[in-house]
């Protein structure tokens, strides 16, 4: 079962302009109370391993909970609600991140 925090693997298909996509991680930030109803929808905050000096972007440096290969940035002005159907890995280790 999914919790608030996680790390997913998923596919956020090809982006347009700006916005992250691509098969890449994102950490689930769906309420507990909602993610414990088995929802089909879920929201996510995409993650890239191009760390920046934004405000938006908060790193995630990698351990045994998150499972990250290397250290990663999560972009939360690209957060977005997503299918759960996206997801392709929950709780397995990150090769890494697209960039």
């Amino acid at each position: 079962m999914l919790t608030p925090g996680d790390v997913v693997e998923l596919d956020l298909g090809m982006p347009t302009g700006s916005e992250a996509g691509l098969r890449r991680p994102a950490v689930v930030v769906t309420a507990a109370r909602i993610l414990g109803g088995g929802p089909n929808v879920i929201q996510v905050v995409p993650l890239t391993r191009t760390l920046r000096q934004s405000r938006s972007e908060v790193r995630l440096d990698p351990d045994e909970h998150n499972q990250l290969a290397e250290p990663s940035a999560a972009q939360c002005q690209h957060v977005r609600s997503v299918a759960t159907s996206r997801i392709h890995a929950h709780g397995e280790r990150r090769p890494g991140v697209p960039g």
